[in-house]
């Protein structure tokens, strides 16, 4: 049986997403505690739609995880509640604060959190204004001494849209494709004066997020003119002058699936593409 989990953390006191022996994960965290409340011999396997590096905070995750009905059903006891409620109210009794699980259902036929996903949406929070700072929100955002000029850094990004390879502002994989399809990059003001950045693509590879975030910077600080990013983008290789940004300032903030019965079609493609 699969289950879809959607959750969120925040990510300042992890070692990222991915389970590493000896460091507080939340990878490590979740399966843990799904482990010890179906009492399973061995840690469960999950599935993540995307993996945040150390730091990095999400509103909406999703992962998935197959499970035997019988360990669910043990779960529920001689309880009439549905075994997911149950599974749900268990889990949020074992979790730490840090991480919570909106929700648990079983998947439609063909779901993978990862190879099903039509796209990532992040968000980047920045405080160019010392008059901004909010110290209950240092977690969140970033902190810049240089006022930054929005519309030349829109002006930028909009020339980094659409089909592209983004090799420039990702860290090397080995087999790994850097080929990105680049939905939304915009900037704006908000009321409360921060510069927030939305970043939207079918996926994203290592560093990504946080590179073209970078890239941005010296743009609306007047360092660069708005050409330059694609300029880098275009010679294909990492660049020093471009600063890969702190982590504690980006959230995963949505991952978006296709209609139910095109689920695995999307995983098939999206996996042959991967694999290229």
């Amino acid at each position: 049986m699969r289950l879809r989990l959607d959750l969120a953390y925040d990510g300042s006191d992890f070692h990222g997403w991915a389970a590493q022996p000896g460091l507080r994960t939340v990878e490590g965290e979740l399966t843990g505690a799904i482990t010890r409340i179906l009492r399973l011999p061995e840690p469960i396997k999950v599935t993540v739609a995307g993996r945040t590096d150390a730091g990095v905070h999400a509103l909406g995750q999703v992962v998935h995880l197959d499970v035997d009905p019988g360990d669910l059903a043990r779960v529920r006891g001689n309880s009439d509640r549905p075994m997911l409620a149950t599974l749900l109210t268990r889990l949020r009794g074992v979790l730490p604060d840090d991480v919570v699980v909106r929700s648990i259902a079983e998947a439609p036929e063909g779901f993978d959190a990862r190879f099903s996903a039509t796209s990532r949406r992040y968000r980047y929070v920045l405080a160019d204004d010392p008059a901004r700072l909010d110290p209950l929100r240092r977690r969140e955002v970033v902190a810049l001494r240089t006022p930054l000029d929005v519309d030349a850094m829109n002006a930028a990004t909009a020339r980094l849209l659409g089909l592209r390879n983004f090799a420039a502002f990702c860290k090397k994989r080995e087999g790994a494709t850097t080929t990105r399809t680049l939905v939304r990059y915009d900037w704006q003001r908000r009321e409360d004066g921060l510069l927030e950045a939305s970043i939207l693509a079918d996926a994203f590879c290592h560093s990504m997020v946080r590179a073209l975030i970078g890239a941005l910077v010296p743009v609306g600080a007047g360092d660069r003119g708005p050409q330059w990013p694609e300029q880098v983008l275009t010679d294909g290789v990492r660049d020093p002058r471009v600063k890969v940004m702190p982590a504690h300032g980006l959230t995963l903030v949505e991952v978006t699936y296709p209609a139910a019965e095109q689920l695995a079609e999307r995983a098939s493609r999206t996996r042959a593409r991967r694999e290229e």
